[in-house]
């Protein structure tokens, strides 16, 4: 894809059009010693495509930037990354606002124990939906603790048990494809960054 066709995707260019702050969540970026790209150069990209301000959260690959709402930003983002850092990733994009529900809609005291529980949100990618990652995410008995809720599936694991918790086996599911896992912590700054 052409700088030029993101700046199109992105609404830029074409007179008087509202600008949302997004996120874009890259999946497996910066993890395990694949897809290594300097920040500097990931905002180099975004910034090139007609993305504006343009900024990155800690190293796994959390950006934030302005555009126009858009059906397709999600392919056109991993359209970009493959043809200008030859990544292949999977992205998930959420809207500042989208965030805000995802923090709205945890379920009462999730995230609040961290020195007791893990807790992580799974975003998922259209068209999976969280009632299907709820159906293979298996949680095991007194380990973990998952939650469907709108595009997302919150989970918690027992800190203390965590090596047992089933989170791990969403990586062989075919499902995996299509989502994306944060920490809360990470979570919740992004949507403060992203309003």
């Amino acid at each position: 894809m052409t700088c030029q066709a993101l700046r199109r995707a992105s609404g830029a260019g074409y007179g008087l059009v509202v600008s949302m702050r997004h996120v874009a969540l890259l999946r497996g970026f910066n993890v395990g010693g694949r897809n290594l790209v300097s920040m500097s150069d990931l905002r180099a990209v975004f910034t090139g495509a007609g993305f504006d301000d343009v900024s990155t959260y800690i190293a796994s690959g959390n950006v934030l930037f302005n555009a126009a709402p858009s059906d397709h930003l999600e392919s056109d983002i991993e359209t970009m990354l493959a043809e200008r850092l030859d990544l292949a990733v999977v992205v998930a994009v959420r809207t500042a606002a989208q965030l805000q529900q995802v923090l709205q809609g945890a379920p009462a005291g999730f995230g609040t124990q961290p020195d007791a529980y893990y807790s992580d949100v799974v975003f998922c990618k259209a068209p999976l939906e969280s009632g299907r990652v709820m159906e293979v995410i298996r949680p095991r008995e007194g380990v973990d603790m998952a939650w469907s809720g709108d595009g997302v599936v919150y989970f918690q694991r027992l800190g203390e048990r965590r090596s047992q918790s089933r989170l791990s086996t969403l990586a062989s599911t075919p499902e995996y494809q299509l989502m994306t896992i944060r920490t809360w912590s990470t979570t919740t700054r992004l949507a403060e960054l992203a309003s």
